[in-house]
């Protein structure tokens, strides 16, 4: 503030000027509007949807045109809502009315949508055509999912005794005929009557209600903490995520489905339950939908979760019968066989499983100077000796080059991918913000098929056959990979062909997924079974993430891979060694200074001079050696603990020095020998006379 002087000469401060409050301007409305309020509407739906436009006799305007919802998560199977907008000749004095076309709309759910739009009109005076039309839009959903409307339907019965020959009965009639008596006189027809929708009384509806809403809190309690589980505002319709037991005997147009929308009516079970699934192809899904609500209709004693399980598990069965058409009713129908009789290639991976706990296999134990710290390396830490090379499996085959948008790994096989093989699927996997998503880079564990032996295949790429024999009996296998893309209707992620090995299961692998804002492709991502992988975007930062539930392998046609020859399972490498002779450092090494002995590991057949010499140098997980190498006598010889068979010597250190054999001997200095060097260290020369 800066002061200012009056006349007088008595200073003050200068009033400030409080701003004064801002006035509420009305839209503006345009003039045109307000010369001719109906033309300037009609023109407005003219512009955005360009209707069939024909004038009534009374002057009324009829528009024709179609609403798409425009709702992405718009729950029912209506792609557009047929409306007959009529626009009176001295509107806005009279209201406008809306009639639906739509035939695949009952007429009840017609109803409530006309009523809804009336509602509108009321509530909204003032508001222009089109903008009641958005309203409309908006609430399109409430009005699809209140209580149907009660509809009346009259049957008229007509008297056609005294025509002659008789006329043949109607639709109408046919439910009524009288049977012609010698002799007695004809009954007159019964009067016209109206036909109704089935009517319930009070206990049943308070019986129904209290059932509906015990079930519905069933559902929701084991279904709501699913990520695709969803419940619409008025509990009518329960989004819930499909996984049919056998995907891969379902139709092509039925193989994509992932959800599926439960419609449960408010007298649910007095009227039908529905379903609807989403990600399928209409034409494919509407019998079986009608089949499912004849199936619930029949079976109204058993519950929601009763009717979800049931169609998850016979989903296969329901599709073969939907597709069947309807016989003649003279012909027996024949029964329908369950089809759970397991295939030969089922029958097979059955019996794999049941092979996995052989009573012949035996256990090495390991060897002590493993678990315990040399007299030399007694800072290392023992622990690291059990480390987890499977990651350095998968980044051994990329040669440090990162996989980007140049890289080519996104990029279609050539011609269509044939389905022979095994399929490897991916049933409920779950992408956001994913376009697309790739195998780059597939590992996967296969069983010998002459051992049943648990072997790794790392870093199968597209069309690239890769061999390798079994580290236990040394037969030959072969794999090739044929990758495809995975998005949201298609769970498939490619073809394995094999030979000489079965799968097992699916190793971490490198994913390249492509994001949904900017179709821009990521570097390879590892992930595995169950592990949700979350990433960001380089070129639009857009946060991203897959999770992969499940892995399924669907065995198709046998695959044209062969497998290679089978090697020498007794052939093992010449180490150049003399007998009596000893090993190069009487076999230490760096890790180990007091192990004089080499070992030959079962899971290569090569030799090592301990557990962590072999990681360094082979790309797989050690197994424990069944044989040893004698330091001293370089004599090859079964495992032992202590010493060499053959030559008597200690592979492990001399014996009786007492205090760091393995805990076997003491540390307390009292019970020590004098010859301990321990015993009298860091003690002054004249405690050490006394002691002695």
């Amino acid at each position: 503030m800066i002061p200012l002087q009056r006349p007088d000469g008595v200073g003050r401060q200068q009033a400030v000027r409080r701003p004064t409050p801002q006035r509420v301007v009305p839209k503006p409305v345009p003039e045109a509007q307000l010369k001719d309020p109906r033309g300037y509407q009609l023109e407005q739906l003219r512009r955005r949807f360009s209707p069939q436009e024909t004038t009534l006799q009374d002057g009324t305007a009829s528009l024709a045109f179609r609403l798409k919802p425009s709702d992405p998560d718009f729950p029912f199977d209506l792609d557009f809502l047929e409306c007959d907008l009529r626009v009176p000749e001295y509107y806005p004095e009279e209201s406008p009315t809306l009639l639906v076309k739509n035939s695949n709309i009952p007429k009840g759910f017609a109803i409530n949508v006309e009523k809804g739009w009336e509602k509108l009109v009321r509530e909204k005076p003032g508001a222009t055509l089109l903008a009641l039309t958005h309203a409309l839009d908006r609430s399109l959903e409430v009005f699809l999912s209140e209580q149907k409307a009660e509809t009346v339907k009259l049957v008229a019965f007509k008297d056609t005794r005294h025509q002659d020959p008789p006329a043949p009965p109607s639709a109408e009639t046919e439910s009524f005929r009288p049977a012609p008596q010698s002799g007695a006189r004809a009954k007159p027809p019964p009067k016209p009557q109206r036909s109704l929708e089935p009517s319930y009384s009070q206990e049943q509806i308070a019986e129904a209600k209290a059932r509906r809403a015990q079930e519905t809190r069933q559902l929701e309690t084991r279904m709501g903490r699913l990520s695709l589980y969803r419940r619409s505002a008025d509990g009518i319709v329960y989004t819930l995520p499909m996984d049919p037991r056998r995907r891969f005997e379902l139709p092509a147009g039925l193989q994509g489905v992932k959800t599926m929308h439960v419609i449960v009516p408010l007298l649910y079970p007095l009227q039908p339950l529905r379903i609807q699934l989403n990600e399928v192809d209409s034409r494919d899904a509407e019998p079986l939908e009608e089949l499912f609500v004849q199936k619930a209709t029949e079976q109204k004693h058993m519950t929601l979760m009763s009717h979800v399980n049931y169609l998850a598990q016979n989903m296969h069965v329901l599709a073969k019968q939907a597709q069947t058409p309807p016989k003649q009713p003279e012909e027996p129908e024949p029964k329908s066989e369950p089809a759970t009789s397991p295939s030969v290639s089922q029958k097979a991976v059955m019996s794999d499983d049941l092979n996995d706990g052989r009573s012949h296999i035996k256990v090495i134990p390991r060897p002590p100077e493993w678990t315990r710290a040399s007299g030399d390396s007694d800072d290392e830490d023992d622990s690291s000796d059990y480390s987890d090379d499977s990651s350095s499996d998968d980044g051994s085959d990329t040669d440090g080059a990162p996989l980007g948008p140049d890289s080519g790994d996104m990029s279609l096989p050539s011609g269509s991918t044939p389905d022979r093989g095994i399929a490897l699927s991916f049933p409920g996997i779950e992408l956001h913000a994913i376009e697309l998503v790739q195998i780059s880079i597939l590992s996967i564990s296969v069983k010998c098929e002459r051992c049943r032996t648990v072997n790794e295949i790392t870093g199968l790429k597209d069309e690239a056959e890769k061999t390798s024999t079994c580290r236990k009996c040394a037969a030959g296998f072969a794999a090739r990979f044929r990758p495809e893309l995975v998005h949201q209707h298609s769970a498939r992620a490619g073809f394995l062909d094999l030979a000489g090995a079965t799968v097992a299961d699916m190793l971490p692998s490198t994913f390249v997924p492509v994001c949904a804002k900017c179709s821009t492709p990521s570097p390879g991502l590892v992930s595995v079974r169950g592990e949700s992988t979350t990433n960001v975007c380089r070129d639009c930062h857009g946060k991203f993430n897959f999770k992969i539930p499940d892995v399924r392998f669907l065995p198709y046609a046998p695959g044209t891979l062969a497998a290679p020859a089978s090697g020498n399972p007794g052939k093992q490498d010449k180490l150049g060694l003399r007998t009596g002779e000893p090993l190069p450092s009487r076999g230490t090494c760096a890790h180990y200074r007091k192990s004089y002995r080499w070992f030959r590991f079962s899971c290569c057949n090569r030799v090592y001079p301990c557990d962590r010499c072999h990681d360094e140098t082979e790309e797989h997980l050690n197994e424990w050696a069944n044989r040893m190498v004698c330091g001293w006598c370089s004599r090859e010889q079964r495992y032992a603990v202590d010493s060499c068979g053959f030559c008597g010597r200690h592979v492990i250190g001399r014996r009786g020095r007492g205090f760091w054999e393995g805990g076997k001997g003491t540390r307390d200095r009292r019970l020590m020998n004098r010859k301990d060097k321990r015993k009298y260290k860091r003690i002054g020369p004249g405690e050490a006379a006394k002691k002695d």
